[in-house]
């Protein structure tokens, strides 16, 4: 049992704690593209066309009431015209009601409305509705500086005959009679909810366009995940940039699906590569030390062993020299090289051992001297690797030439090994690059792990180069190594 439990003084670190819940990852409900812009645009526009309506009411609003005072104005000044009569005197004529029911229905002008005709002393001469002399001073605020209050809105016309006032029109109104009718209400209610429906509509399709093609690629990423990467993506969108999500997902899928059945082709293979020369040799040596041969018949199996171990050796180094330059554990170096000089002495060293071979070398080098940087003994290890490929490569029916030439291109060096062996096929080309893969005519042919071309082209990115097939076909193969003009 910890002893910490049982001591007292013990006191548990609280920063920790609180760190290790802060870092524990907090769950977080997810939501649909459909349902999260859906919303959120419903929202919006609703919040938006909510202040456009009540911008657009206040205005409406406004405007009525403007018109309305100015149509009391021409209603006041209508009746001060009215009850003047030929001699220039105030007199109210008995059909003045009539015709103010027949204004008041033309101009539109509610029943609310108090009218007063007043002569020059103040005195009430005509009032629609009739009122009393109290109701007068109430309804119209008369008595106090002719302020009708905040609630009604009062309009006065003088009445003039000649250059002298012989009386006053008032007329009153109330400020909050509603400018607008129901029927308005209604129709602007209904033009509104037109306009949110059609908005929230349109973005439910277009959401809705949007979302399928994303969650069919995130069901066939699901189905990656757990494994079956023969997923069936048939997505038809006209959006390009959709378009490319899913072709380029459907690509990714079908990459993954080779080099899945690459990864488990290839380790069969390496196993197979590096169990083959075990098994010989057990075998060899079993025999001579059974004494099944004797003599120089035991001298041979022990040579035929040696070659075995010396072919499984070379397959271990390239997968310990390939494994250790990908996790970054070699140093390349940055030398200033003459590369004429240095390409002319591979290819000697590696002749040497060919000599008894049918192999014809042509050089196409220019005159003037080359320079670059790079590490010598990784371009060696391209340079013979190239070599190697070609002499696998040869045709049966005709000798094996090689072409070895060396030009400045953009102002990069090109230096390009071309053999006139069988070729590479057309379906193949697009993968030789790739760790572990071999052709099938490569396979038949030799044996090995498929990491040359690989870690060579590592090595020529590592010096800030690049290692590329140029072309291929019946007439041979030809590979480049693109280093820096120095």
């Amino acid at each position: 049992m910890d002893s910490r439990l049982n001591d007292p003084t013990h006191k548990p670190d609280l920063n920790k704690t609180a760190a290790s819940r802060a870092k524990k990852p907090r769950s977080r409900r997810s939501t649909s593209i459909l349902s999260y812009w859906t919303l959120r645009y419903f929202l919006i526009m609703c919040a938006g066309l909510a202040v456009i309506a009540a911008v657009a009411l206040y205005g409406i609003r406004e405007t009525a009431m403007d018109n309305r005072s100015r149509t009391a104005a021409m209603l006041g000044q209508e009746v001060a015209d009215r009850v003047t009569d030929a001699d220039g005197k105030l007199e109210v004529p008995a059909n003045l009601g009539p015709i103010l029911d027949n204004r008041m229905r033309l101009f539109n002008i509610n029943l609310d409305v108090c009218l007063l005709v007043t002569d020059a002393e103040g005195n009430p001469v005509f009032t629609r509705p009739q009122m009393t002399q109290e109701q007068i001073r109430q309804k119209l605020g008369l008595g106090r500086s002719g302020s009708s209050g905040p609630e009604y809105q009062m309009i006065k016309t003088p009445i003039v005959s000649g250059s002298q006032e012989i009386g006053t029109v008032y007329i009153s109104q109330y400020r909050k009679t509603p400018a607008y009718s129901s029927h308005e209400l209604i129709l602007f209610a209904s033009v509104l909810g037109i306009v949110v429906l059609s908005g929230w509509f349109t973005i439910y399709l277009l959401s809705r366009k949007l979302s399928r093609p994303i969650r069919r690629v995130a069901e066939s990423a699901r189905q990656i995940r757990s494994g079956r990467y023969d997923v069936d993506l048939e997505v038809e969108s006209g959006e390009r940039e959709l378009g490319e999500l899913v072709d380029s997902f459907r690509s990714m899928a079908g990459r993954l699906h080779q080099l899945e059945e690459w990864r488990a082709l290839s380790l069969a293979g390496v196993t197979h590569e590096l169990k083959t020369p075990v098994t010989s040799i057990k075998g060899l040596v079993m025999a001579v030390r059974d004494d099944v041969v004797a003599g120089d018949e035991a001298k041979e199996f022990l040579d035929i062993a040696l070659k075995e171990s010396e072919r499984m050796e070379r397959m271990v180094a390239d997968l310990l020299d390939y494994n250790a330059f990908s996790s970054g554990n070699v140093a390349v170096r940055k030398d200033r090289l003459d590369l004429k000089l240095l390409v002319s002495e591979i290819v000697y060293q590696w002749k040497l051992p060919h000599e008894h071979d049918s192999i014809e070398i042509d050089y196409d080098f220019p005159e003037e001297m080359i320079y670059t940087t790079g590490d010598a003994m990784r371009i060696q290890q391209i340079v013979v690797n190239l070599l190697n490929n070609g002499m696998q490569a040869a045709h049966p029916d005709r000798p094996l030439r090689l072409l070895i030439s060396i030009r400045e291109r953009s102002g990069r060096i090109d230096v390009e090994i071309a053999d006139n062996g069988a070729g590479i096929s057309d379906k193949e080309q697009a993968y030789i690059f790739d760790r572990f893969y071999r052709g099938e005519d490569k396979k038949r042919r030799t044996r090995g792990l498929g990491l040359g071309l690989t870690y060579s082209q590592l090595l020529a990115r590592a010096q800030g180069g690049e290692l590329m097939l140029r072309r291929s076909g019946p007439a041979g193969t030809a590979f480049s190594l693109e280093l820096p003009l120095l």
